[in-house]
């Protein structure tokens, strides 16, 4: 009887150690949360435990947070950051390459750590994410280090968090904020780049016959608004217009191929093409047309084109009075 106990006794050791656990808040009543924006087509995203301030102010920075690197009593690490929330790594996340204050950092993901200092703190992406906190910190493994300067808030954060601020579509500010400061830090990315890469290998898929030409056009207007790779956007525009299943001439292609024509010096080509547009075009397409070209101060062909408007809008018959 008595090795029956033991042997149950062990069996249920076994299965405490074997069974998932309950779900519950994070040890100390810290939060888990995860942010995320998108910068231009580049997902940047950020999961991070949320300490809160517990009525402990003007007692975080420089204490509860401890200041530069130092040796926390266990682990590997003797020279530790501090890891940027709370509970496990805090770790940032980039779908494309971009460059934090400048620098350039691969599309991954990174353990997010601050050496926390009030003059200028230390940023710090290392290419390992998976460790517990700083605790197994090692700067051989930094991806890279930039230095900041925190910035005092007009009102206190009790749980600590993450925002995207003064975003542009090639850059955002992440923010760390907790108490009253905050510590910000700039991502960048090479947007008009990544966006025509990313058009690029689309073309190459099934976006290239569906929905059609819609697409190519598409990846030619970007071209002209961004003022960019105009040889390769009447490539696109090219493919638009005859493009094999997909090719389709209509005032939207063929006048995205003349802007492109022009913006090469081909004028000619370009005044020729618009000519066989205009009669496929619809009111509202040509009458935005003939206000570009009073714009250019193109004043003649400004005047035909609304003169071609006015065929098109049907005027009403007079009502017939009985």
């Amino acid at each position: 009887m008595k090795n029956e106990l033991l042997t149950a006794a062990a069996v249920l050791l076994l299965l405490s150690n074997t069974v998932a656990q309950l779900t519950t808040t994070p040890d100390g009543g810290n939060r888990k949360a995860e942010v995320s924006e998108n910068i231009g087509i580049t997902n940047v995203s950020i999961e991070y435990g949320r300490p809160a301030v517990k009525g402990r102010e003007g007692k975080i920075w420089g204490n509860l947070v401890h200041k530069g690197f130092t040796d926390l009593g266990f682990g590997t690490s003797k020279n530790a950051p501090w890891r940027a929330g709370a509970n496990e790594n805090t770790v940032i996340a980039f779908t494309t390459p971009v460059m934090i204050e400048g620098k350039p950092v691969p599309a991954g993901k990174y353990g997010l750590f601050i050496a926390y200092d009030s003059l200028a703190s230390t940023v710090i992406l290392s290419k390992n994410y998976t460790s517990w906190g700083s605790f197994f910190y090692n700067d051989k493994e930094d991806a890279v280090r930039v230095t900041v300067k925190p910035m005092p808030l007009d009102k206190s954060v009790e749980w600590l968090k993450y925002e995207f601020l003064n975003q542009t579509d090639s850059s955002a500010t992440v923010a760390l904020e907790w108490e009253k400061l905050m510590i910000p830090f700039r991502v960048s990315t090479d947007y008009v780049n990544i966006q025509l890469e990313s058009f690029r290998k689309e073309l190459r898929s099934e976006k290239s016959f569906n929905p059609g030409w819609q697409n190519y056009n598409q990846a030619a207007v970007y071209c002209l608004v961004h003022n960019t790779n105009f040889e390769e956007g009447l490539a696109w525009a090219e493919e638009a217009v005859n493009g094999t299943f997909v090719g389709n001439k209509n005032f939207t292609t063929l006048s995205t191929k003349a802007q492109l024509l022009a913006r090469l010096n081909r004028g000619a080509e370009a005044e020729a093409l618009m000519k066989e547009a205009l009669p496929l075009g619809n009111p509202a397409q040509i009458h935005n047309y003939a206000r570009q070209l009073l714009q250019q101060k193109k004043y003649k062909e400004a005047f035909d084109a609304f003169k071609l408007t006015t065929i098109r809008i049907p005027i009403p018959s007079p009502p017939i009075w009985v």
